[in-house]
């Protein structure tokens, strides 16, 4: 009876300890569970931000949009890569500002918005397109 019960005591130690391993091991698991959860507002904004991104670089393909910036010396992979970088509230606020643009500017307020953009990332410091716009920083 007596070897029993010690037998009973190291086989209880055991699963103890292993019930205890078991539960350190998932607690990270689970709480990685709870931050892949996106809310509908989220997605929502995020699936917005790549159709506005797409609608940019559509209009890039447009010839007369080639040309302008051609003549202002800005290459289109330097516009492409600024609006893959724009954020979704920078995407929305330019394609607000196209839409209340009357329909004769549509390229000319393309243009000048893009400037603008530039102008401002050069200001920031984040790329140096004109030499004449010094860094604020």
């Amino acid at each position: 009876m007596r070897t029993t019960r010690t037998y009973l005591r190291q086989i209880s130690s055991v699963m103890t300890l292993v019930m205890m391993l078991t539960a350190l091991w998932t607690i990270p698991s689970l709480a990685s569970a709870n931050t892949g959860i996106v809310g509908t507002g989220e997605l929502l904004t995020e699936q917005q931000a790549d159709l506005d991104q797409q609608t940019l670089l559509n209009m890039l393909e447009r010839q007369d949009v080639k040309d302008k910036l051609a003549t202002l010396g800005v290459s289109e992979s330097e516009v492409k890569d600024r609006i893959n970088s724009l954020t979704p509230a920078e995407l929305a606020s330019f394609k607000q500002q196209l839409a209340e643009a009357p329909a004769g500017e549509g390229v000319v307020g393309i243009i000048v918005l893009f400037l603008v953009i530039f102008i401002i990332t050069d200001m920031l410091c984040a790329t140096n397109i004109f030499p004449f716009i010094n860094c604020i920083r």
